[in-house]
């Protein structure tokens, strides 16, 4: 992965704009398939929206789409129930087919710096789903990142995205291609006077178990974290849920206890509330900005679940 070496006018003066006065850009990077970008995205853009916040969310994975579903689900559902779930502002930022390098290239920055145009000035939060490889889109988005979040699968085969690691001292031989990319964006935008990039890696899918790999990964993510410069945060479970509420386009912060009709969505269990705190605590982690933001809904989690949820609305 090789960014480009600077990011054209436009570009720069938007990133340099005052924090008060643009979106602040969350880019969720992970040149490796499977990681949850797509549900952690839209479950990022609706705890902001539940906290009176405006939310626009990009995808830029079109070919897999997969947040784009999620966000047609979401409004398929809501049209279907007679409910009313908040929705971010969705667009879909597809690859060039044009076949001259260049021209697709200039064509793709054009795509990107249209869409962000239409929502930067007026939303809090621009939520932007990358691919899971190296494309030029995903390279252009990286250069917006106000914050960036990586989520990383708790193991070694997804910890090879941020470095090499020896397998006999778990000493770390050399940051990878991603992480040596990101630092060298970081610092190409502190020169040119941008927003400095907060660079949050959260661990997904943790065991519930003290196993020995869990052990390892967090004596090597933190020794890589002080190295090149990260945030470390935990991030969501693995959980059946997540794949149940795809369909509806619904996520955790959608139920609510008690009082819903048969057939609504999944059963509200006790883990589906901790699922919950967990999607709230990353959030909190990220350490986003509020602006002029209504105070969010503050719901006890301590109560018993019921049998069945509500869909909020």
């Amino acid at each position: 992965m090789s960014f480009q070496p600077a990011p054209n006018p436009s570009i720069a003066q938007a990133q340099a704009t005052p924090a008060s006065d643009r979106a602040h850009v969350l880019v969720i990077g992970n040149e490796k398939g499977g990681s949850g970008k797509s549900t952690t995205a839209l479950h990022i853009a609706v705890t902001l929206l539940n906290e009176g916040l405006k939310v626009a969310t990009l995808d830029l994975d079109a070919r897999q789409g997969t947040l784009g579903r999620y966000v047609e689900n979401r409004a398929a559902y809501a049209k279907r129930k007679g409910v009313d779930l908040p929705m971010p502002v969705h667009a879909a930022v597809p690859l060039s087919t044009l076949s001259d390098r260049n021209e697709a290239q200039a064509d793709e920055r054009a795509r990107l710096e249209a869409a962000l145009e239409q929502v930067i000035d007026h939303v809090d939060f621009v939520v932007i789903d990358t691919p899971g490889s190296d494309t030029y889109l995903s390279r252009l988005a990286h250069t917006w990142a106000d914050t960036l979040l990586t989520p990383l699968n708790d193991s070694f085969i997804d910890l090879d995205l941020l470095a090499r690691v020896d397998p006999d001292t778990l000493k770390i031989v050399r940051p990878s291609i991603y992480a040596e990319a990101v630092w060298k964006q970081r610092q190409l935008r502190a020169v040119q006077g941008g927003r400095p990039v907060d660079w949050v890696v959260m661990r997904n899918r943790l065991s519930s178990l003290a196993a020995r790999n869990k052990r390892d990964m967090s004596t090597v993510i933190e020794a890589l974290a002080k190295r090149i410069g990260f945030r470390v945060a935990a991030g969501l479970s693995e959980r059946v849920i997540y794949k149940e509420l795809f369909l509806n386009g619904l996520t955790l912060l959608d139920l609510k206890r008690g009082g819903a009709k048969s057939g609504q969505g999944p059963s509200l269990t006790l883990s589906h509330v901790a699922a919950r705190q967990e999607v709230r605590d990353l959030v909190s982690a990220l350490n986003l900005p509020r602006r002029d933001a209504a105070a969010p809904s503050a719901e006890p989690e301590t109560e018993q679940a019921t049998a069945a949820p509500q869909v909020a609305g």
